[in-house]
């Protein structure tokens, strides 16, 4: 689309070498001076005038309307033709040494750009020369984006996050209107590609420039089946990637090339967010296009917490098991009490006959750090399955007849006269949480106050609607698990000593609704706060419900 100038725009007398006006007034409100800066990545993107000279009308229009606005005077505009934000670093790009040596010189007071990224997209440079001019007396802007300030912790870590962060940025993918593909897909128009499992090509009389006829997308329905089952096996039943192929293999279902499933193409399809009805192209994003849909937005949720959970890139705040139904009691969800790896089941492949004839595997708990990383743990590589599970169901059995040992008179008289079936169905509910999900229960309780019988059912039957974090166990520990999400591990390290941990990770816990708790990070898993249902007491009166 061709930006031209307008006659509410006024025209400036710019110098062509160096870029500075020619027509300057005679008095300048002092803090005013503004220089302007547009770029593109490539020759395709720019314009060119009638005397064939390289131009951006956008960018230029739209800082000169946004000067206008301010009441800032325009003093320079520079631009660069075919630069790469991404790749060119700072010290290669004429410009912006040109910009720095005009800050020095105290020549202009505001850096002004279209958007953000125009100054550059490098994660370890940019940040710091936004900085740099800040630290200068220069003013920092952009014409969509507002001021980039730093004036606290937050201000610097936000000028950090903005240039790593390209996710999300729904302002900066609808400003992006020559990207014609992108504002196709924004208007829920496939823009080609392959066609993923479940869809099928379509021809519904859309055209392109050419006026050539082009493919839509449409629902495949004996593919949409697999595709819903599996999602199902992972939602429901806590399948990974490998065990849907397997079941998906022997149930004979073939994939569309008539081949065996692949782990690698499972991964892909439950990542995939096409299956909720939304088109996507590069980081634009269209509304979601029901007739496309074969996953609902729950479903599909849980699956991406799940994954997210399991991810070995996030292995110290993984709450999920790896294997949720395996032969073990404790598969998936044991650690190495010397090295912290997750202890995997292992089979000596060889089996053995017992005295009453009947066959058996040798199962083992094995240290990954020994058995396949080979590196440093000075405990023992294994542990006899048998032997370890007797102990762990040794101690939930010693529970239980704990509990069970109590007269109904007295539980009833401790808890106050609550109906025993409460108890019971209480009882039941615990009795089915996993492993994994007990932390979680006893940290709702902890953050909520919880006192009685009743409100600490109804939290038991709604646990899974809550995410907990073991791993966080402060704001610091939250803030440093942030940065080392968003960022590169060299650029976290490289921002840590500037950012108050402390004050960013209450920041953080505040605007997403988290409560901290002894059990770790808890949250909801809709972002909605968590409700207080009673105030906590110094000795709470739980009646023998203390689950700490």
């Amino acid at each position: 689309m061709t930006v031209t100038e307008t006659s509410i725009i006024p025209s400036y007398d710019f110098d062509k070498l160096t870029g500075w006006r020619l027509d300057l007034p005679s008095y300048i409100e002092p803090g005013t001076r503004a220089l302007c800066l547009y770029r593109v990545s490539t020759g395709k993107q720019l314009y060119h005038s009638d005397d064939n000279e390289p131009d951006i009308p956008m960018q230029r229009v739209r800082c000169r309307e946004f000067c206008e606005r301010m009441g800032w005077t325009l003093v320079c505009e520079l631009q660069e033709e075919g630069v790469s934000g991404h790749k060119v670093r700072a010290e290669h790009r004429d410009k912006v040494q040109l910009i720095k040596e005009y800050a020095k010189q105290g020549k202009f007071d505001i850096l002004l750009v279209f958007m953000f990224d125009r100054i550059g997209r490098i994660s370890d440079e940019t940040p710091f020369v936004v900085e740099w001019l800040i630290a200068n007396n220069i003013r920092v802007w952009s014409a969509l984006e507002g001021e980039q300030r730093i004036e606290s912790h937050t201000d610097r870590l936000t000028n950090y996050i903005r240039y790593w962060q390209a996710d999300g940025e729904s302002q900066k993918i609808s400003a992006r209107t020559s990207n014609s593909m992108g504002v196709l897909t924004q208007e829920g128009c496939f823009t080609g590609g392959l066609c993923a499992y479940g869809y099928q090509y379509v021809k519904r009389g859309r055209t392109n420039r050419r006026k050539q006829e082009v493919f839509d997308l449409a629902i495949c329905e004996e593919e949409a089946f697999v595709v819903h089952t599996i999602f199902r096996l992972a939602a429901d039943e806590g399948y990974g990637a490998q065990r849907i192929a397997n079941h998906l293999n022997a149930k004979g279902i073939k994939n569309r090339s008539g081949k065996n499933w692949h782990p690698a193409s499972i991964q892909g399809m439950l990542k995939n967010i096409l299956y909720t009805g939304i088109l996507r192209s590069g980081e634009s994003r269209s509304q979601v296009q029901e007739h496309l849909r074969i996953i609902d937005d729950k479903t599909f949720g849980i699956v991406q917490d799940m994954l997210a959970a399991r991810s070995r890139k996030h292995e110290a705040l993984r709450s999920k098991p790896l294997n949720t139904r395996g032969r073990s009691l404790l598969s998936g969800n044991i650690f190495c009490g010397h090295c912290g790896a997750r202890l995997c089941v292992t089979t000596s492949g060889k089996g053995r006959r017992r005295r009453d004839g009947t066959d058996v595997v040798r199962m083992r708990y094995t240290c990954q750090t020994k058995s396949r990383t080979h590196g440093d743990c000075d405990g023992q590589t294994g542990y006899t399955v048998e032997k370890l599970d007797a102990i762990i169901e040794s101690i939930v059995r010693d529970i239980f007849s704990r509990v069970n040992s109590l007269e109904r008179e007295d539980v009833l008289a401790i808890t106050n006269a609550v109906p025993f079936e409460t108890i019971e169905r209480l009882g039941d509910v615990l009795a089915q949480m996993s492993a994994a999900a007990l932390p979680a229960y006893k940290a709702l309780m902890t953050a909520t106050h919880c006192q009685n019988i009743v409100d600490a059912l109804d939290l038991a039957e709604q646990v899974d609607e809550y995410i907990l974090s073991p791993s966080i166990a402060s704001p610091e520990d939250a803030a440093a698990e942030e940065l080392a999400f968003i960022l590169p591990e060299k650029a976290a390290k490289m921002i840590r000593p500037h950012i108050n941990l402390h004050t960013y990770g209450q920041a953080l816990l505040a605007s997403r609704n988290n409560i901290q708790t002894e059990y770790g990070l808890l949250e909801r898993r809709d972002g909605q706060s968590i409700q207080i249902i009673g105030q906590q007491k110094q000795e709470p009166q739980l009646g023998g419900m203390e689950l700490g």
